[in-house]
């Protein structure tokens, strides 16, 4: 296996900071310019979930639902059904946080082609504090049969999978946060639902990770290499459906895993990979997560550092499991 190539070194290079939601709004203005099927709805959140210039650009294919997203979602599963591509925008606490009857029962037992995006999900909105910040969402949707679940790393790869997204024909869910952070990624890395990409190769442990949290696993792979530790690092984008061959992979190659999520510690990534290992590859396993508690209110920086969601709880964990590896 190798590393990426088109993957900026972290160590070395401070990444501009650029947020997910943006790549998303970017994006939907590049589709909806491709393909007259694609709509845009939202629960009066057009500004933060960055569809407004959607909203500018095509005001006929957008609909402001207001705040009712229990609506929005039986709304999109009519589009859907009568052959547009919908996307739904709203925070991650309050779709599918509020409408996830509608989301199973409307949109994915119907396989209504639906695209459910959460924004400002984990902890990292900040001073909203517990009642914003999304922990559970993955943990609500990956259970749901045939729900795609995406959580992209960072902008350009939000901009991919929000172009995959509408390509994929079946209900879709992708989560992103709030605040603006590294864009470590380039237009040549690899993105494919359902495939998770090796952004660092090593034999010693596995760091299996999603969403922006990918770039702190980065760090601490680098970190773990100054100590003789060559830690491979999965950018796992896509929750469900997982990538059962590069986890099995992982755990048979290099013995030991560490997954890193901004989400609850249970139903999230680190659950999802707990079942494959259970299954098919039993292997001694670390998370790195939201430990059962609700969030609160604080900087990005001061709540991922205090709930230990940050390279160095990162560092700890690969080295407790290492012991586990060997024991």
């Amino acid at each position: 296996m190798t590393a990426d190539a088109h993957l900026i070194d972290p160590l070395f290079d401070a990444p501009e900071q650029k947020a997910c939601r943006a790549g998303f709004g970017d994006a939907l203005v590049q589709l909806g310019e491709r393909n007259e099927d694609v709509v845009v709805l939202t629960g009066d959140l057009a500004d933060s979930t960055k569809v407004d210039a959607f909203q500018e650009r095509y005001p006929d294919r957008f609909f402001e639902v207001g705040v009712a997203e229990q609506n929005m979602m039986g709304i999109a599963a009519g589009l859907a059904l009568a052959g547009k591509i919908p996307f739904t925008s709203s925070y991650a606490t309050f779709s599918p946080g509020r409408s996830w009857d509608q989301l199973r029962v409307s949109v994915v037992y119907t396989g209504a082609n639906v695209k459910v995006v959460g924004a400002h999900a984990g902890l990292s909105v900040g001073p909203d504090g517990a009642t914003h910040q999304a922990l559970e969402d993955l943990a609500m949707t990956r259970v749901l049969p045939n729900l795609t679940v995406v959580v992209p790393c960072d902008y350009e790869e939000t901009v991919k999978a929000t172009h995959a997204l509408a390509e994929h024909d079946g209900p879709c869910y992708m989560r992103f946060g709030r605040s603006q952070t590294p864009a470590f990624t380039t237009k040549d890395t690899p993105f494919r639902i359902g495939r998770a990409e090796v952004l660092r190769d090593g034999d010693d442990l596995t760091i299996v990770a999603c969403g922006p949290l990918v770039y702190e696993a980065l760090l601490a792979a680098e970190r773990l290499h100054a100590g003789q530790v060559e830690a491979r690092v999965l950018n796992c984008h896509t929750i469900k459906p997982l990538d059962l061959a590069a986890v099995t992979a992982a755990a048979n190659e290099t013995g030991a895993l560490v997954t890193v999520e901004e989400h609850q510690v249970h139903g999230g990534l680190g659950g999802a990979v707990a079942e494959v290992l259970a299954q098919q590859a039993p292997t001694p396993l670390e998370m790195v997560a939201m430990p059962d508690h609700f969030g609160e209110s604080g900087t990005p920086e001061e709540l991922l550092a205090t709930w230990g969601l940050t390279a160095p709880t990162i560092v700890e964990r690969a080295r407790r499991v290492l012991t586990r590896k060997g024991s």
